[in-house]
């Protein structure tokens, strides 16, 4: 029943259970003589209709109750995490044990975070749940509830768990609109915009299937969650290539500072200072969107599904990516075999130089 401030908790029920009154039994007595007042508990007796009792019968008064009571209170706030027991639930909601002096009420819509068909059956008697507390006490003493809101609490910690293991993790597509896709993924529900959507197809089809994404905004306190399949596609693809690596793309941006290169969807950016060892003070009379173009893999940039790419180590003389590209781009494979033979030369000797330092130091002295 919502609202009724029924006794709970170890310590009340204990102080109840000495005083002969089976669980969650309130005695329901005649106002306090001492004081003429209405008590509380006359007060919801009277309220639910619960007949009154004799105080020989019980055998205590409400002022002994309630001091009984005090000593037992705990000091439960909003926002904190307790355990409780159900002992009743309806098709309202479900009253729960938390240990304190009235038994917090569950309601119905706070049961999970998606709606459930049969409240009055989704609990057992004697189950033992964690809950949030959703507000204050009542005049009754009693606590609102809520577990929804601890599944969504903990929701959220897993997704930010998964943003900082920066990996692609699955979703499933409830919508789809002009604007984006709408997505659920971990209890939680995320927005793909249009322009991450990748080679996802635009269309109501896509409803219901299961697809890769990763993490471009997460923010609990705004509920805002923001994903990118088109990073999720970029970092499997970014997999097969290695830096030192020769690739083949088309151009798909000219900007003053360089080019944008399409390879089999990975974002590659080739920087004006990394097309040629000559100097080019005017990019897009170079090359053009939609030109094919063979460069080297510098580094990799799997945060941002982007990589670093270079032409200049592919010129057999200074210059020849202006004078003629399409022969470097011939004899691309080549020129980066001796490239990356070279730097394995260089790496190699600089570790016997290492290794002749330390094994030169007398570590007697030091």
């Amino acid at each position: 029943m919502e609202g009724v401030g029924f006794v709970s908790g170890s310590g009340a029920l204990g102080v109840v259970r000495n005083a002969g009154v089976r669980k969650c039994q309130v005695p329901t007595m005649v106002a306090t003589k001492a004081t003429g007042k209405q008590s509380k508990f006359e007060a919801m007796r009277k309220k639910y209709g619960v007949a009154a009792k004799d105080l020989e019968e019980v055998g205590f008064s409400y002022d002994e109750f309630d001091a009984a009571v005090a000593d037992y209170e705990y000091n439960l706030t909003m926002g904190e995490t307790v355990v409780g027991k159900i002992f009743e639930c309806t098709a309202r909601g479900a009253l729960v044990d938390i240990g304190a002096k009235a038994a917090g009420w569950l309601p119905a819509d706070e049961f999970a975070t998606a709606p459930v068909e049969i409240p009055s059956e989704y609990f057992a008697p004697e189950t033992a749940i964690e809950l949030i507390i959703a507000s204050r006490e009542d005049s009754n003493g009693q606590l609102t509830l809520s577990l929804r809101r601890l599944e969504f609490q903990r929701c959220w910690d897993r997704v930010i768990q998964l943003q900082s293991e920066d990996v692609p993790v699955f979703c499933e597509v409830i919508s789809i609109n002009r604007g984006g896709v709408l997505v659920k993924i971990q209890g939680l529900r995320g927005f793909i915009p249009q322009s991450h959507a990748g080679d996802l197809n635009m269309e109501n089809a896509e409803v219901g299937r299961q697809i890769s994404v990763k993490f471009l905004e997460v923010d609990p306190a705004k509920n805002r969650l923001v994903l990118s399949k088109k990073l999720a596609s970029a970092s499997r693809k970014m997999n097969n290539f290695a830096p030192g690596q020769v690739v083949e793309g088309v151009v798909s941006g000219v900007k003053p500072y360089g080019l944008f290169v399409d390879v089999d969807g990975v974002s590659g950016l080739l920087h004006i200072s990394q097309i040629s060892h000559s100097h080019i003070p005017d990019v897009s009379a170079l090359v053009g969107v939609g030109q094919p173009i063979k460069c080297m893999v510098l580094n990799q940039d799997k945060n941002k599904g982007r990589m670093s790419l270079s032409t200049k180590v592919l010129e057999n003389e200074p210059g020849d990516m202006v004078k003629d590209a399409e022969k470097v781009f011939a004899g691309a494979e080549e020129v980066a075999q001796r490239y990356r033979e070279k730097l394995e030369a260089e790496k190699k000797a600089s570790a016997e130089v290492a290794e002749e330092i330390v094994s030169a130091l007398d570590f007697a002295r030091v």
